[in-house]
């Protein structure tokens, strides 16, 4: 009886807590599906995920140890946190309904992309002799930043962190490095394609036309990452000097090697992860299948088939010897996906919220973006976009301002391409404000760790992000918007 004590003192608590957050049904069903109403939700019901975001910043500074052998189990905690009040609340349908729509549609696409980039990108190995001075970190930044428009900010950065950090492994100072990579590889050069960035590609299916993004978003992303660059050359050349400018031990012209690429047929299943991409974007079969009312397109499935199968090919293709030197190891994408699932259930009511719009309990925020006339306000489409995608989903937050600012893509792309900028530009750049807000931030921070980097806190990447980004952003203001 002793053992039950507390199983049955946390349902009662999580019954008082779901009496208090909303005693009402949220059914509004099209062809019989559950629909959960953001109008219905009070501001409560984001407790579980706000909790799941401090427990990624609290619990490594406070509890390293119980964090790096439990946060799959924190993570699930507050998934149920909200799931078992919710349940209770709503019924079982309803929260089975949310559960399935946010795993099938959102959380295993996301991940198996991830899988995917991940597998390929870590089995491509830069051999040869790279020494990280400031130019030649500069360059790798600047390629980054190319490159991740084209293969995504994923790919981009599984491909040239590894390297990044082998060049710099002899550096006392390698922390900034990696922020600045975050900045600029995961997130701002993926600003140009509906490639680069999942809110893009969204923007892409909802008939944004390809190139739309590269011919609005060249400027600003040029002029964003141009500042983010020289501020990284200034810096990283300081601390340079500051380190006496020191080589590698045991460098000498003798045992240099030239520059290559080891586990070259991965790139070609890079190549093949942005045509399965594209294929779900592109081909429409129209078969869906229906699983508790989740309409599951053929041509993701079979994107995300063709991503678990590229997978496999690179794990078969690539030599042991050659994952081993590149130093890859699988724990990064296991945090990632431990995590995120917290991140994705929790996160339910709050993007349910948003999408009441004015409607909902975040309508001073939705108002925020339209003038007195009814004007938009394209400076609040910008930040309000942005901030938001800092936390949450850039993907969703993206689709949230799309469809506030009218979701017609013609008429968005024309006569109000401003608020289109602000809107791809803040879900974009923003991602970059904290570890969360897009995919790659967090891979990149745990890879970098795993190989004794020690990078900072949640809140001390923000201190960064708050402190380079916010007045970087405010100058973007200024110029576009």
């Amino acid at each position: 009886m002793l053992t039950r004590q507390p199983v049955i003192l946390f349902a009662k608590l999580l019954t008082v807590f779901a009496t208090f957050l909303l005693p009402c049904t949220a059914f509004a069903a099209s062809a019989g599906a559950p629909h959960l109403d953001g109008a219905l939700l009070s501001g409560l019901w984001v407790l579980p995920f706000v909790c799941m975001l401090l427990s990624i910043a609290v619990l490594p500074l406070v509890a390293p140890h119980f964090w790096h052998k439990h946060f799959g189990k924190v993570s699930l905690f507050w998934a149920l946190c909200f799931l078992v009040p919710f349940t209770m609340t709503f019924g079982h349908s309803l929260a089975l309904y949310e559960t399935l729509h946010a795993l099938l549609l959102e959380y295993f696409p996301f991940i198996i992309l991830l899988l995917a980039l991940f597998t390929v990108a870590g089995g491509v190995r830069l051999t040869g002799t790279l020494v990280g001075t400031p130019i030649v970190n500069t360059l790798i930044l600047v390629i980054g930043t190319i490159l991740a428009s084209w293969m995504g900010t994923t790919g981009a950065a599984m491909l040239l962190i590894r390297p990044l950090l082998r060049a710099n492994a002899h550096r006392k100072y390698k922390v900034h490095s990696v922020v600045f990579f975050i900045f600029l590889v995961a997130n701002i050069g993926g600003s140009l394609t509906p490639l680069g960035d999942p809110p893009l590609f969204l923007g892409f299916l909802q008939g944004v036309s390809f190139f739309w993004t590269t011919q609005h978003l060249l400027l600003p992303m040029l002029f964003t990452a141009v500042l983010l660059t020289g501020a990284y050359f200034l810096i990283d050349t300081y601390l340079f000097g500051k380190e006496g400018r020191p080589a590698p031990k045991g460098l000498d012209a003798s045992n240099t090697e030239k520059l290559g690429l080891d586990g070259k047929v991965n790139l070609l299943l890079l190549l093949g992860v942005i045509g399965a991409v594209l294929l779900s974007g592109i081909w429409t079969p129209n078969i869906e299948f229906n699983i508790y009312h989740v309409h599951v397109a053929l041509q993701n499935i079979v994107r995300d088939i063709l991503l678990l199968a590229i997978t496999g090919l690179s794990i078969k293709l690539t030599s042991n010897e050659n994952r081993r030197l590149n130093e890859f190891s699988w724990f990064p994408i296991l945090e990632v996906g431990k995590l995120f699932i917290g991140i994705f259930l929790s996160m339910i009511p709050a993007i349910a919220i948003l999408k009441a719009g004015k409607d909902g309990a975040l309508a001073p925020i939705i108002n925020m973006v339209t003038g007195a006339n009814g004007e938009p306000v394209d400076i609040m489409y910008f930040w309000l976009t942005g901030l938001l995608s800092s936390f949450l989903d850039n993907a969703p937050t993206y689709l949230v301002f799309f469809n506030t600012a009218g979701g017609d893509a013609v008429h968005l792309m024309s006569d109000m391409a401003s608020t289109l900028l602000a809107i791809s530009a803040g879900a974009v750049f923003m991602g970059a404000n904290t570890y969360i807000g897009n995919a790659p931030n967090f891979m990149v921070r745990a890879i970098a760790e795993d190989q004794g980097v020690t990078m900072p806190s949640f809140f001390g990447y923000m201190a960064w992000s708050f402190g380079i980004l916010i007045p970087t952003f405010i100058l973007v203001t200024f110029v576009f918007f």
